[in-house]
């Protein structure tokens, strides 16, 4: 954490965002690391019970494939009620003290269902009625155990500055912010420090909504920069002008962001939350797609893209020849696109037209646009100058699926025209979307037609789905054979 002298201030802003140690474990991952622990220790419970058992009592020792199998049921059912109620969570784990009912009580449930499984299926006379009560006696104990021991390590991590929710920006109201108690930090972030952007204060409204902005730009910028997933606000709930004003300036942003409690709030509920769940909050805005999402979708991107490249190579190793042959210039287009959270990449396509536009000024094409090659006419009714964009996808820059990139010069002008256009950055772009599978392919030279495209691409953000992308690259083919708007 900077020091207060190196806390750069404006006349409206103060920021302090948080210095990374060297080592910079993600706490992601935390969850995942605790319940492999406690999968691992019930496995190794059932499996030393087994053997302990038969062997202290010199009788044959039994199949243990059988005791692994219960302890693989076991620790899923154990883990599934406890990862419910949000017991793996880190702000959970970065806590003191054992949840001792917790556990007894999830495994007594987890005992009871094995029992009434193995009565069901009649397979009870596969198991040693000792092995199973030390399977039920021994793993609350070693689990308790191996909780107290993560929470050690935790506790001691998060001291050291080793783990923590660097992903998380903490923005609000001088006051807010001052009165966060170390407690308050590790209730809401599971870390004594975060990063930190302190609005200022003005008796001139003006001055003050001009400060904020100044200040929520910055926020902007460092959220892109270190890829943040979540935005956290401390402002009194009773400043609702305030709270709007941030959530306007924030939507542009693909993360989620929460209300934190006031001070008011904060004494009225010490603290309390719901269901084990993390401290009362309130959700202003929802991210996109979770992080499950993200990753599901990405690997499917490669996946589709990899099979395409090596499909298409005869037919891309023809287009470039043709491109070389049809007169002079490069092979690939290459212009600036945005993508997600407003990065900006290169985005490659083959070269269709005599211009190479990428800058200030983007003509978009028109029906018998002069411009366009004779070659280049047949490759963009045929759509094959978007191949190139496979590797986009490879690289992580675009999507299979997604809105399709607009032109710097354009996004500048249609974000000035309409206001949710900014909200088309929440996911990567596509190489094919739900608008241009519903007849909004091509160019857009009016208000109306980017209108209803960005709605269209708005209404995908919303409602994504595996099934749904599925859906767009098989309307895709057939909008590719139709050609319609494809000039």
């Amino acid at each position: 954490m900077l020091t207060g002298s190196e806390v750069r201030e404006t006349n409206a802003t103060a920021v302090t965002p948080y210095e990374r140690p060297r080592l910079n474990f993600p706490c992601e991952a935390i969850p995942y690391l605790l319940s492999t622990a406690d999968a691992l220790i019930i496995l190794l419970v059932s499996l030393f019970g087994a053997f302990f058992y038969h062997w202290s009592f010199s009788s044959p020792l039994p199949d243990l494939a059988a005791y692994f199998a219960l302890g693989l049921i076991a620790s899923f059912i154990h883990i599934i009620r406890l990862g419910g109620r949000g017991y793996y969570d880190f702000e959970r784990a970065a806590k003191p003290g054992v949840e001792i009912t917790e556990v007894l009580v999830s495994w007594s449930t987890t005992g009871l269902i094995l029992a009434f499984f193995a009565f069901v299926f009649k397979i009870g006379v596969s198991f040693s009625r000792g092995t199973f009560l030390m399977l039920m006696v021994g793993a609350p104990i070693a689990l308790l155990g191996q909780r107290k021991f993560a929470k050690f390590l935790v506790e001691r991590a998060i001291s050291r500055g080793v783990i923590g929710r660097r992903n998380t920006v903490l923005v609000g109201d001088e006051n807010e912010i001052a009165s966060l108690s170390p407690r308050d930090l590790l209730d809401f972030f599971g870390a004594g420090e975060i990063n930190r952007f302190v609005l200022g204060r003005h008796d001139d409204p003006v001055l003050q909504q001009s400060g904020d902005a100044a200040t929520l730009n910055q926020v902007a910028n460092f959220v892109r920069k270190h890829n943040s997933t979540e935005v956290l606000l401390a402002v009194p709930w009773s400043d609702a002008p305030r709270i709007d004003f941030i959530r306007e300036q924030i939507k542009i942003l693909p993360i989620s962001a929460r209300l934190l409690p006031d001070i008011q709030v904060r004494t009225l509920t010490n603290h309390a939350s719901s269901g084990g769940q993390r401290t009362v909050s309130i959700e202003v805005q929802r991210a996109p797609l979770s992080t499950a999402e993200r990753l599901l979708k990405r690997a499917i991107d490669l996946v589709v893209a990899l099979i395409a490249l090596v499909f298409f190579i005869p037919i891309m190793t023809f287009s470039a020849i043709a491109i070389k042959l049809d007169g002079r210039g490069p092979i690939i287009f290459r212009q600036h696109r945005k993508g997600f959270n407003g990065h900006e990449f290169v985005m490659f396509k083959f070269r269709t037209m005599s211009v190479l536009e990428n800058g200030e000024v983007v003509t978009q094409a028109s029906r018998e646009d002069p411009r366009v090659t004779g070659i280049g006419r047949l490759l963009r009714a045929s759509s094959i100058d978007e191949l190139p964009q496979l590797w986009n996808v490879v690289r992580g820059e675009m999507s299979v699926v997604g809105p399709r990139p607009h032109a710097l010069a354009h996004d500048n002008y249609f974000e000035k025209l309409l206001q949710d256009y900014a909200f088309r950055h929440h996911v990567k772009p596509g190489m094919t979307g739900w608008a241009q599978v519903n007849g909004l392919r091509g160019a857009t030279p009016s208000v109306e037609q980017i209108s209803r495209r960005v709605q269209m691409d708005l209404w995908y953000i919303n409602n994504w789905s595996l099934w749904l992308d599925i859906q767009i690259l098989l309307k895709t083919c057939s909008e590719v054979l139709r050609k319609r708007n494809a000039y």
